[in-house]
């Protein structure tokens, strides 16, 4: 089993890069919220979740442990395969999802591509046990959650697409995690 790779991106586009360790390249499938991170030529750690199939290895590579964990959690869920829930990470942050599965925001998982109702519902009580989201962590970062889904709402709206928006969101909030829904947007025009 991989645990992880510790190698150079050789090649890489918004689903798939390939790391080279010791002159092997290793394909990966990432999610979108990681592309943006692994440039050419740099050195990178991913971790590793490995799926054996009967026609298939496939190896799925996030550059967070905690995020590979969620992985794990979701496609031990009833009807959520790897794409589902790398789809999944691909449109919530690490914060978004647990904050989502413990406060049963069902909506905010429905509004992810090929996320129906049930399968929200079933998101939510297979793993709000699971997931390790404390109280305060809740409480503190619901507001930078509102903050970061209404600046990104309000980006689509004015004509920009969704993925270039959450880049440079995600550059913002992880620079000052307590910005305003409207320092965000001012800040962000200036960058788009």
């Amino acid at each position: 089993m991989i645990d992880y790779l510790n190698g150079v991106v050789a090649e890489s586009n918004p689903t798939m890069a390939v790391i080279e360790c010791n002159g092997v390249g290793y394909e990966v499938n990432v999610t979108l919220l990681d592309y943006p991170s692994l440039s050419l030529g740099q050195k990178e750690k991913l971790y590793i979740h490995e799926a054996i199939r009967e026609d298939a290895h496939l190896l799925y590579g996030f550059l967070r442990k905690r995020t590979r964990e969620l992985f794990r959690l979701l496609i031990g869920v009833s009807g959520v395969g790897p794409n589902t829930a790398r789809l999944i990470l691909s449109s919530l942050s690490d914060d978004q999802l647990e904050n989502a599965i413990a406060s049963g925001n069902d909506s905010q998982l429905k509004a992810v591509k090929g996320i129906g109702g049930k399968t929200a519902q079933r998101i939510i009580v297979d793993l709000r046990d699971k997931i390790k989201v404390t109280t305060d962590s809740l409480i503190s970062s619901t507001p930078t959650t509102e903050s970061y889904d209404d600046s990104l709402s309000a980006l689509v709206m004015l004509g920009f697409t969704s993925q270039q928006s959450q880049k440079v969101l995600k550059k913002l909030f992880a620079a000052d995690p307590t910005l305003t829904t409207e320092k965000a947007i001012k800040q962000a025009l200036t960058m788009l």
